[in-house]
């Protein structure tokens, strides 16, 4: 479907609920919230299936549109999910019954009746933006957390997936007169103490490989613990390494639970992402992308570091 499409999809029905993905980043709840709102305000029924794992930064987007209990819609709507994996426990009773699925990720697995799939779109929110505006339902309420959405998937407008097109978005989000300022303030310029304390650990014990091209960067659970820090500490960690002179390829490995490491790759032109991640059950962006890998730490930076290896020279 086209954006178009899908608005007219979304005008034709009622009862919607609307899925996020696993650990919500800005995309996903942004474009929640901005979606339900336009929904809303051209007299539809809509909801956000509630998500556990929303962090302090994000939750005030969605909190409007919050329902723990999605039984009684009847129209079901993805936004930013690419995989079945992704999708909380509290969705999965939804997820075969979705109609459309929005998303920008190359890796989408095709699920759903419908797609609305752009992966040339650096953001979801760029797709949710224009059927929110092909449903002629473009207001604040929905331009605030739409521009939460493009600028956090952007880094604030720096990451190599900004375009021309994220740009002109951007500005027409701007142009409802949103407080832009204040989102970019506590996405970009805000850190708490435990933040900076866990940034200070992972710099002093990041590891080079590859003639300095790569490096890796690691987050045990013991280090969470030490400095006390929560989950809304630990978002975007994966930015942290790109930031390295003379590096194209960051590897950041976080520790879910005992052996478990969330893996988040970010890399140049010289190594796709995706790839690298595939090769472990993951997904994402050519340039972005993650996924999840069982094993001893050591283990895991061998495991990961010889699918770049591979990647590079494959």
């Amino acid at each position: 479907m086209t954006p178009v499409q899908a608005a007219e999809f979304l005008k034709s029905r009622d009862d919607i609920l609307i899925l996020t993905h696993r650990r919500p980043d800005g995309d996903t709840i942004g474009c929640a919230a901005g979606l339900c709102a336009a929904l809303r305000r051209i007299g539809k029924r809509a909801a956000i299936l509630y998500n556990e794992e929303i962090t302090p930064n994000n939750a005030h987007y969605a909190e409007p549109y919050w329902t723990e209990d999605g039984s009684d819609f009847t129209t079901v709507v993805s936004v930013d999910v690419a995989a079945y994996d992704l999708f909380p426990k509290n969705a999965k009773p939804y997820v075969e019954k979705i109609a459309l699925a929005i998303d920008h990720h190359p890796s989408f697995e095709e699920f759903g009746e419908n797609h609305c799939v752009y992966p040339e779109r650096a953001a979801c929110g760029e797709i949710v933006y224009e059927i929110v505006c092909a449903m002629d339902a473009l207001a604040p309420e929905s331009a605030l957390p739409l521009y939460a959405a493009v600028s956090t998937d952007t880094g604030c407008f720096v990451y190599t997936n900004t375009t021309p097109n994220t740009h002109r978005v951007a500005a027409a989000l701007m142009e409802q007169g949103i407080d832009y300022k204040t989102v970019n303030k506590r996405h970009f310029r805000t850190k708490t103490k435990k933040r900076l304390a866990l940034e200070g650990a992972m710099l002093s014990t990041m590891e080079f490989f590859d003639e300095g091209r790569v490096v890796v960067l690691q987050v045990p659970c013991a280090l969470m613990e030490s400095v006390q820090a929560t989950e809304a500490d630990a978002e975007d960690l994966s930015a942290l390494g790109g930031l390295v002179e003379g590096t194209d390829c960051s590897i950041t490995m976080r520790e879910l639970d005992a052996g478990v490491w969330k893996v988040s790759v970010r890399s140049g032109k010289r190594i796709n992402a995706t790839e690298v991640c595939a090769k472990h059950g993951g997904g994402g962006h050519a340039a972005a992308a993650g996924c999840t890998v069982r094993g001893t730490a050591d283990e895991v930076k061998a495991m990961l570091l010889a699918s770049v290896d591979e990647v590079a020279h494959g």
